[in-house]
């Protein structure tokens, strides 16, 4: 091997495609059942918060900011359950959201699932869960190859 890391998307551009399109397919299901941008985003930035993906934060930071979300929102997103800017139903996908990425640590108890299950519908939880599963594959990805973020211009 060498110092500098393999570039798993450029790599295996084929495995990478279909990675591309399950995320494109999570995003109709997640519209088709009713989360918004907004949602999806918080999501999205959650997931990989926790796991120290630079790379996913910032693509979905941006992103974030085109659908609304303000920086002092974003701001408040590690401390979600203690800040009042989130609704009840962002609230649960979040939640939601931090169990599948943590899920080797308690899995998906039946309290959680009965907590999220009573403020989203099934087909937000399943949204919401596809959702997760999904950023959580790219951000693997991009940690492993350890994508570069430098400092925004502009």
């Amino acid at each position: 091997m060498t110092d500098s890391r393999v570039h798993l998307a450029k790599q295996a551009k084929t495995v990478y495609r279909a990675l591309q399109e399950f995320s494109k397919a999570v995003g109709s299901l997640c519209r088709e059942h009713g989360i918004d941008d907004r949602m999806m985003e918080l999501v999205q930035l959650r997931c990989s918060q926790i796991n120290g993906c630079a790379y996913c934060m910032r693509v979905h930071t941006d992103r974030a900011e085109k659908v609304g979300i303000t920086m002092d929102e974003v701001g408040q997103l590690s401390a979600w359950r203690d800040s009042g800017v989130f609704t009840d139903r962002e609230r649960a996908a979040l939640e939601l959201a931090e169990a599948h990425t943590l899920i080797h640590e308690r899995g998906i108890s039946d309290d959680l699932y009965n907590r999220v299950g009573s403020v989203l519908t099934e087909h937000e939880y399943i949204g919401v869960s596809w959702l997760a599963i999904s950023i959580n594959a790219f951000n693997r990805q991009a940690i492993a190859g350890r994508y570069e973020v430098t400092l925004k211009q502009g």
